[in-house]
């Protein structure tokens, strides 16, 4: 019964995760490249082949990649998934196929392009990301670094993109395309960000009424959420209290205050926002 459950979620965590692996190769094909920016990660060393060369970028982009597969296979053991050679696959064949589609700038104004290239990009890998996918590439690198120096992951591959980016003035000499490269490799991370960020963002909301019993049953009964009752005491009156305590999506914030005016007008109110949260109804504990 779980294989029969399994294979739906599979099908589908994997066709949204292509869709994201095309969006970010047409940040990439469509906006970056021909606005000769260099960006960070396998990209943009394929790019900046591409720019000093002219060897096509989809084939240098796999040829890194599997460079790095087998030298995380050798140095790292079997910790890479299916799902991260898949997706080297797909955006060598996307790359390939929107190069031959598309082969005029979109946006003729570098810097633009390299804002909308590094947002779209950051989108794309974003939804992959959601998807527990990933692209590969430098992520390996700083693994590899991790191992053998004590290096944080996250600076490492802030480094190895950082290196990546300003070999650009090497190739045309110019310190505005390397400006642009970075402005690129920052839109990306952001986007990055802000996509993951607001897919999980929920929010705590702590509710003071008398009429605690009705609001914490419209909760559970109307929007499916768990509430947890609090004892308290109003330190000026000196009564006793109940405080209902409960975790809601974002998108959910309105429908309980709409409970509680409708049950006690009256009713204190405080939520703060919680970017990450684990178990029943949020995110599965990894």
């Amino acid at each position: 019964m779980k294989m029969q459950t399994s294979i739906p979620e599979t099908i589908r965590s994997y066709a949204i995760m292509t869709v994201g692996l095309f969006i970010y190769s047409l940040g990439w094909a469509s906006f970056i490249l021909p606005a000769e920016v260099v960006s960070g990660g396998v990209a943009g060393m394929a790019s900046a082949i591409f720019y000093a060369t002219k060897f096509p970028v989809e084939y240098s982009y796999i040829g890194i990649n599997i460079i790095l597969l087998a030298l995380g296979l050798k140095i790292l053991g079997a910790s890479f998934g299916v799902k991260t050679i898949y997706s080297i696959a797909m955006i060598t064949v996307f790359v390939k196929i929107l190069r031959s589609v598309i082969t005029e700038p979109i946006v003729n104004e570098a810097f633009m392009a390299t804002v909308i290239g590094g947002a779209i990009g950051g989108l794309g890998i974003g939804i992959v990301f959601m998807q527990g996918g990933s692209t590969g590439g430098t992520d390996i690198i700083a693994m590899i670094i991790n191992k053998y120096r004590d290096i944080m992951p996250g600076r490492a591959i802030m480094i190895c993109d950082a290196m990546v980016v300003a070999s650009s003035y090497f190739i045309f000499g110019s310190v505005e395309k390397m400006v642009y490269g970075f402005v690129a490799m920052f839109t990306l991370t952001y986007c990055i960000d802000l996509v993951l960020v607001g897919q999980k963002q929920s929010v705590q909301m702590m509710i003071f009424s008398k009429h605690y019993a009705e609001i914490a049953d419209a909760i559970t009964s109307q929007l499916d959420r768990g509430v947890t009752i609090l004892e308290g005491q109003g330190w000026y009156s000196k009564e006793e209290m109940k405080v209902l305590l409960s975790i809601v999506k974002k998108t959910q914030v309105q429908a309980v205050r709409n409970i509680v005016k409708q049950i006690d007008p009256q009713a204190f109110i405080s939520q703060e926002a919680v970017m990450s949260v684990y178990g029943e109804g949020f995110d599965k504990m990894k």
